[in-house]
Protein backbone atom coordinates (compact mmCIF):
# COMPACT_ATOMS: atom_id res chain seq x y z
CA UNK A 1 0.00 0.00 0.00
CA UNK A 2 1.38 3.46 -0.85
CA UNK A 3 1.00 6.82 1.04
CA UNK A 4 -2.06 8.91 -0.03
CA UNK A 5 -0.04 12.54 -0.37
CA UNK A 6 -1.30 14.94 -2.68
CA UNK A 7 1.42 17.45 -2.72
CA UNK A 8 5.19 18.40 -0.81
CA UNK A 9 3.77 20.53 1.53
CA UNK A 10 6.83 22.42 3.06
CA UNK A 11 10.72 22.39 2.85
CA UNK A 12 13.07 22.52 5.64
CA UNK A 13 16.51 23.47 5.49
CA UNK A 14 19.72 23.65 7.64
CA UNK A 15 21.39 27.35 7.14
CA UNK A 16 24.33 28.74 8.60
CA UNK A 17 23.21 32.14 9.78
CA UNK A 18 19.74 31.84 10.41
CA UNK A 19 19.04 35.82 10.39
CA UNK A 20 21.17 36.39 6.69
CA UNK A 21 19.33 33.48 5.29
CA UNK A 22 15.83 35.35 6.32
CA UNK A 23 17.51 38.61 5.28
CA UNK A 24 18.04 36.57 1.77
CA UNK A 25 14.37 34.82 1.53
CA UNK A 26 12.62 37.89 2.25
CA UNK A 27 14.38 39.82 -0.47
CA UNK A 28 13.98 37.06 -3.07
CA UNK A 29 10.61 35.83 -2.53
CA UNK A 30 8.96 38.64 0.02
CA UNK A 31 8.35 35.52 2.69
CA UNK A 32 6.64 36.12 6.16
CA UNK A 33 8.39 34.95 9.24
CA UNK A 34 4.82 33.03 10.62
CA UNK A 35 6.94 31.68 13.75
CA UNK A 36 9.60 31.55 15.05
CA UNK A 37 11.75 28.97 17.81
CA UNK A 38 14.19 30.11 19.44
CA UNK A 39 15.04 26.66 21.49
CA UNK A 40 15.96 25.41 17.85
CA UNK A 41 16.95 28.89 16.14
CA UNK A 42 14.26 28.21 13.54
CA UNK A 43 11.73 30.46 11.78
CA UNK A 44 9.10 29.11 9.38
CA UNK A 45 8.41 31.27 6.25
CA UNK A 46 5.05 31.72 4.57
CA UNK A 47 4.91 32.76 0.78
CA UNK A 48 3.00 35.72 -0.13
CA UNK A 49 0.56 34.42 -1.82
CA UNK A 50 0.39 30.92 0.00
CA UNK A 51 -2.68 29.47 1.68
CA UNK A 52 -0.26 27.54 3.56
CA UNK A 53 0.74 27.43 7.56
CA UNK A 54 4.43 27.58 6.24
CA UNK A 55 6.33 26.64 3.20
CA UNK A 56 9.46 27.16 4.43
CA UNK A 57 11.06 26.19 7.51
CA UNK A 58 15.17 27.66 8.41
CA UNK A 59 16.94 25.91 11.00
CA UNK A 60 20.18 28.12 12.09
CA UNK A 61 23.33 25.48 12.56
CA UNK A 62 26.47 27.77 12.66
CA UNK A 63 28.93 27.36 10.08
CA UNK A 64 29.93 24.54 8.53
CA UNK A 65 31.74 23.34 4.86
CA UNK A 66 29.64 23.76 2.00
CA UNK A 67 27.96 20.38 1.12
CA UNK A 68 30.05 19.48 -2.58
CA UNK A 69 27.95 19.26 -5.45
CA UNK A 70 26.72 15.99 -6.57
CA UNK A 71 26.78 14.72 -3.25
CA UNK A 72 23.89 12.93 -1.34
CA UNK A 73 21.24 14.62 -0.66
CA UNK A 74 18.67 17.71 -1.47
CA UNK A 75 19.43 19.18 -5.03
CA UNK A 76 17.29 21.60 -5.18
CA UNK A 77 14.18 23.45 -4.21
CA UNK A 78 11.17 24.47 -7.05
CA UNK A 79 9.44 27.71 -6.52
CA UNK A 80 6.52 27.85 -9.05
CA UNK A 81 4.66 31.45 -10.26
CA UNK A 82 1.84 31.96 -11.77
CA UNK A 83 2.79 33.71 -15.50
CA UNK A 84 5.80 33.96 -17.63
CA UNK A 85 6.46 37.35 -16.50
CA UNK A 86 6.82 36.33 -12.92
CA UNK A 87 9.76 34.42 -14.17
CA UNK A 88 11.46 37.62 -16.18
CA UNK A 89 10.84 39.50 -12.76
CA UNK A 90 12.42 36.40 -11.06
CA UNK A 91 15.37 36.59 -13.01
CA UNK A 92 15.86 40.29 -12.75
CA UNK A 93 15.42 40.06 -8.66
CA UNK A 94 17.92 36.83 -8.66
CA UNK A 95 20.50 38.97 -10.46
CA UNK A 96 20.21 41.91 -8.51
CA UNK A 97 20.93 39.64 -5.45
CA UNK A 98 23.79 38.07 -7.10
CA UNK A 99 22.17 35.08 -6.80
CA UNK A 100 20.73 34.17 -10.51
CA UNK A 101 22.55 30.65 -11.52
CA UNK A 102 21.40 30.22 -14.88
CA UNK A 103 17.78 29.36 -16.64
CA UNK A 104 16.74 26.16 -18.41
CA UNK A 105 13.66 25.13 -20.38
CA UNK A 106 12.55 21.14 -19.35
CA UNK A 107 9.43 22.16 -22.36
CA UNK A 108 6.32 21.71 -20.03
CA UNK A 109 8.20 23.82 -17.69
CA UNK A 110 10.69 27.77 -17.69
CA UNK A 111 13.14 27.52 -15.07
CA UNK A 112 15.60 29.93 -13.54
CA UNK A 113 17.88 29.07 -10.98
CA UNK A 114 19.42 30.69 -8.04
CA UNK A 115 21.11 29.64 -5.04
CA UNK A 116 21.02 31.39 -1.08
CA UNK A 117 23.62 32.19 1.10
CA UNK A 118 24.66 28.88 1.97
CA UNK A 119 25.12 27.78 -1.91
CA UNK A 120 21.20 25.76 -1.45
CA UNK A 121 20.23 25.81 -4.95
CA UNK A 122 16.62 26.60 -5.52
CA UNK A 123 14.41 27.15 -9.02
CA UNK A 124 11.42 29.64 -9.71
CA UNK A 125 9.70 27.79 -12.57
CA UNK A 126 6.61 28.57 -14.31
CA UNK A 127 4.69 25.52 -15.94
CA UNK A 128 3.20 25.70 -19.51
CA UNK A 129 -0.96 25.21 -19.82
CA UNK A 130 -1.65 21.71 -18.97
CA UNK A 131 -3.16 21.80 -22.34
CA UNK A 132 0.04 22.65 -23.78
CA UNK A 133 2.17 19.66 -22.63
CA UNK A 134 2.40 17.59 -25.94
CA UNK A 135 4.97 15.98 -26.93
CA UNK A 136 6.81 17.39 -23.47
CA UNK A 137 3.83 15.01 -21.27
CA UNK A 138 6.80 12.31 -20.28
CA UNK A 139 9.84 14.38 -20.83
CA UNK A 140 11.83 16.68 -19.28
CA UNK A 141 14.67 17.83 -21.83
CA UNK A 142 16.96 20.40 -20.45
CA UNK A 143 17.01 23.36 -23.15
CA UNK A 144 17.96 26.74 -23.61
CA UNK A 145 15.92 28.57 -22.36
CA UNK A 146 14.75 31.73 -25.12
CA UNK A 147 12.69 33.88 -22.13
CA UNK A 148 12.05 36.74 -24.81
CA UNK A 149 10.09 34.16 -27.09
CA UNK A 150 8.69 32.31 -24.19
CA UNK A 151 7.07 36.07 -22.95
CA UNK A 152 5.99 36.72 -26.71
CA UNK A 153 4.17 33.46 -26.78
CA UNK A 154 2.61 32.90 -23.19
CA UNK A 155 2.90 36.67 -21.64
CA UNK A 156 -0.89 37.02 -19.61
CA UNK A 157 -1.09 33.25 -19.43
CA UNK A 158 -1.72 32.08 -15.79
CA UNK A 159 -1.01 28.83 -15.03
CA UNK A 160 -0.85 28.43 -11.04
CA UNK A 161 -4.62 28.32 -10.31
CA UNK A 162 -4.52 24.59 -12.45
CA UNK A 163 -2.92 23.61 -8.64
CA UNK A 164 -4.22 26.50 -6.57
CA UNK A 165 -7.57 28.28 -6.80
CA UNK A 166 -7.51 31.29 -8.67
CA UNK A 167 -8.62 33.77 -5.48
CA UNK A 168 -5.91 32.41 -3.89
CA UNK A 169 -3.68 33.70 -6.66
CA UNK A 170 -5.42 36.96 -6.30
CA UNK A 171 -5.03 37.64 -2.82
Amino acid sequence: MTIAAVRLNHAVLFVADLERSLTFYEAAFGVEVVAREPRANAAFLRMPRSGNHHDLGLFGVGAQPPRQRGAIGLYHLAWQVDTIGELAQARATLVELGAYGGESSHGATKSIYGQDPDGNEFEVMWMLPRASWGEYENSAPIDRLDLDGEIARWAGTRTASELVPLDALDA
